[in-house]
């Protein structure tokens, strides 16, 4: 059996800025419904690389193909569009807002077509039905729509945001640091949220220092070391002893790592 095009290839990725080699040659594929773990020390080059593909930076050099198509992303609006989604540390919710609320974000129906949009009538009650919808699709169980994010414990925050960019994010979801300073049991929210992802054929790049929640939940771990990948292969090919030589360069670039 022929195995499926991976739905996102990054193709000798650099960037650099002045003297700093910030990115150097990084190259990954990433598949429908697999969940990539992408891990390394603080300034191993995991923001530039996330951030690249997720269209806040541009490239030195290199390509992103998404669904075998090239793409150039002038800003995260282009890479929104093509399909890829970013959920950072800050969550970027308004907590006056509502959970349906926020899901809708920049993307609110409105009434009665062109017209409604012009006098800015929205579709209240059509965006928290498709709120509800959308959640039970996911196996979701927050509490109603019409709660104020501002509510939510912390772990049910950082479910709307994720939830929000699944909604939105037909091929990709980038999430960075998603259970950081969560406690136990809304990290378990968070983590059982991203497993249960991998049944809606949506790409997962994983961006934590957590070496315990790589290891539960990625199909694939990559590991960056001062602007390169130095390790690209399956979870089960590693531990966290083994992620931790690889992180600090006790242990050499990987033959995996190549390409």
């Amino acid at each position: 059996m022929t195995a499926a095009a991976p739905i996102l290839v990054a193709d000798r990725l650099s960037k650099r800025y002045g003297a700093v080699q910030a990115m150097q040659g990084v190259s990954f594929e990433l598949a429908a419904g697999e969940v990539l773990g992408l891990v390394g020390d603080n300034g191993a080059g995991k923001s530039t690389l996330v951030n690249t593909i997720a269209g806040a930076l541009r490239p030195d050099s290199g390509r992103i193909l998404l669904d075998g198509v090239e793409h150039d992303f002038g800003d995260a609006s282009h890479a929104r569009e093509a399909g890829i989604e970013t959920v950072f540390q800050q969550l970027a919710l308004i907590p006056t807002l509502d959970i349906a609320a926020n899901i809708f974000l920049n993307r609110e129906r409105y009434r009665f077509g062109a017209i409604g949009r012009w006098l800015r009538w929205l579709d209240v009650a059509g965006m928290r039905r498709e709120t509800i919808e959308g959640l039970a699709r996911l196996g979701l169980r927050l509490p109603s729509p019409e709660t104020n994010t501002g509510l939510l414990s912390g772990g049910q925050r950082q479910t709307v945001a994720i939830a929000r960019a699944v909604f939105w994010g037909r091929r990709v979801v980038i999430m960075d640091e998603p259970a950081a300073a969560l406690g136990v049991e809304q990290t378990e929210f968070v983590l059982s949220f991203i497993e249960r992802l991998k049944g809606e054929n949506i790409g997962v790049i994983l961006v934590s220092h957590n070496m315990q929640h790589i290891l539960r939940v990625a199909d694939r771990i990559c590991v960056m070391r001062l602007g390169r990948k130095v390790f690209d292969g399956p979870r089960s090919e590693v531990d966290g002893q083994r992620l931790v030589s690889l992180i600090t360069g006790a242990e050499p670039a990987s033959t995996a790592a190549a390409g």
